[in-house]
């Protein structure tokens, strides 16, 4: 199939994001969290992890520590016990504590609202600056992972070769009425229905929009 036909039109796209809409009208993240600092430390720990795995850690961490002051006066060491379950924990545990310092120091503790300063945070690339610019600020930004790749390049939403196409092609086709909240409703299409290796298709509430020639039968 010709990659152009492959894409869904605009009456496409809008009809699915209404679709999705219907079933969950206020989607968010599976992160557990309470103010943006949570959120930007919880994302950053679940770089290879599950989201299930890190609410396991930061329900042991937050009620002892859960503002950059107080990660601080635990120290690397401390904040280790604490997510030792997560995988990678010891360059996770590096990457906040230096975060912390830069936010205390630069930030007066608080979450920065720019983009710029979210990136130059240790253990903050692009992705995890768009989750918390999308979550706790309510940007219309778009972060993609690999179930909003999968989901874009599947249906035909925004094909593109890497995550940044994708990211640019979704910011362009998402209608701006559904781009707040268009993130979370693709990655839970992409986690529990439009699933990498055995998609519910017959379940799918967008499968007559869905331009992907491989549906599973049913």
């Amino acid at each position: 199939m010709a990659a152009r036909a492959r894409m869904m039109t605009r009456e496409q796209i809008r009809e699915m994001f209404s679709r999705l809409r219907e079933l969950n009208p206020h989607p968010t993240t599976e992160l557990e969290y309470s103010t943006p600092f949570e959120l930007l430390v919880a994302v950053i720990l679940s770089a290879q992890a599950t989201d299930v795995g890190v609410n396991k850690a930061t329900r042991r961490l937050y009620p002892v520590a859960n503002t950059p002051q107080a990660i601080l006066a635990l120290g690397e060491e401390g904040l280790k016990k604490h997510i030792a379950t997560i995988g990678l924990y010891n360059a996770k545990a590096k990457n906040v504590i230096a975060t912390c310092a830069i936010l205390v120091a630069e930030h007066g503790g608080e979450v920065p609202r720019e983009r710029a300063a979210l990136e130059a945070l240790p253990g903050v690339g692009r992705k995890t600056a768009n989750v918390v610019l999308n979550t706790a600020f309510g940007e219309p930004t778009m972060a993609v992972d690999t179930h909003i790749f999968r989901v874009a390049n599947r249906t035909g939403l925004a094909p593109g070769k890497d995550v940044r196409a994708v990211e640019d092609g979704l910011l362009r086709r998402v209608p701006a009425e559904f781009m707040h909240d268009a993130h979370h409703w693709l990655i839970l299409h992409g986690r529990y229905v439009c699933k990498a290796r055995k998609p519910d298709c017959p379940q799918c509430v967008i499968r007559d929009l869905c331009r992907w020639p491989d549906k599973t039968p049913g």
